[in-house]
């Protein structure tokens, strides 16, 4: 199983001291029997006056800061070292009554999907709708999980990625219509479809990294997002559309939400002149540093890039 070292650090820069507010911190990956905290380090410069962990209503884990003093920047710092366990589609198993398109979901399951199946997009003109509804069968049962597999790999196939460092992501149909997008355009994309057709499905933020070099993903060099989808049998199972990836093979969950703004690795407030701030740069670095099952692995395969934004943190 992969040993990955992953550093992820954001710093924002202003052109005289500012006062922070509070900071939320989701940089540190969940916990789970297929990924394993090994070692976390979290350093933030200035050093907070006070700094508390909390679960959030997902159960994601989240650090607030509060700081006292004025700074001219600001830098937060995390690097874990991460036992990974891959998944992959061949482990997916669909219970008996849910392997046919369409199902319900069971009774005892339902009350607690109802608000990941419920859709966060309007679609007045069914747009996505029919998008979703191409890939059902006309002519016969349709596959459940050979759907999904559809859905993810013809969004990697049909439109283009493109890296976008602004905040926010585009609606569903934006990006139906302009066929390209981000990581986290690919994934409301995905999520809103498959709503659509009664599946529970969960925004996804954290990181990617390349198994091997014969493997190739985008998404590196930043935080990166896909979608899990509740499915009777093996629960929350992972799809990423940006590179076609089913299960969690070189995939790395951080935040999970319904929605992409409950999953922003820093947010926080701060107060100046409004001329004072002069940017973001955020880097990721993702090393797979040991394997002790797949021997025929690269030793070190590596994701990192330093991007620059603008904008208020």
């Amino acid at each position: 199983m992969p040993l990955l070292t992953i550093r992820h650090v954001t710093e924002y820069t202003y052109r005289q001291p500012v006062s922070f507010g509070e900071h939320r911190i989701m940089m540190r990956p969940r916990e789970s029997f297929d990924q394993r905290l090994v070692e976390v380090r979290l350093d933030i410069d200035p050093a907070p006056v006070e700094l508390r962990w909390l679960h959030d209503v997902f159960g994601n884990s989240v650090a607030i800061a509060s700081f006292d003093r004025r700074a001219s920047g600001l830098r937060v710092s995390s690097e874990v070292i991460l036992d990974h366990t891959p998944l992959s589609q061949a482990q997916v198993d669909v219970e008996e009554y849910a392997r046919l398109f369409p199902f319900t979901y069971s009774s005892e399951d339902m009350p607690d999907l109802l608000r990941s199946i419920e859709r966060q997009h309007l679609d007045s003109g069914r747009v996505v709708d029919n998008f979703a509804r191409a890939f059902v069968s006309d002519d016969g049962p349709t596959n459940t999980v050979a759907m999904l597999v559809d859905i993810a790999t013809s969004i990697k196939r049909d439109f283009t990625y493109v890296s976008r460092h602004e905040k926010g992501t585009q609606t569903p149909i934006e990006t139906l219509q302009k066929r390209q997008g981000t990581c986290r355009d690919f994934a409301v994309l995905m999520i809103e479809a498959v709503r659509a057709l009664g599946f529970a499905a969960r925004f996804v933020s954290g990181y990617v990294y390349n198994p091997s070099r014969a493997e190739g993903r985008v998404g590196g060099g930043n935080t990166h997002a896909w979608v899990r989808i509740f499915l009777p049998g093996s629960g929350w199972v992972e799809f990423d559309p940006t590179n076609g990836i089913i299960g969690n093979r070189g995939l790395v969950r951080v935040a999970i939400a319904r929605d992409p703004y409950q999953a922003l690795p820093l947010s926080g407030t701060w107060s100046g002149f409004p001329a004072s701030f002069l940017g973001m740069k955020v880097e990721v670095d993702v090393r797979l540093v040991q394997t002790s099952l797949e021997p025929s692995l690269d030793a070190e395969t590596t994701n990192s890039r330093t991007v620059g934004i603008t904008g208020n943190p």
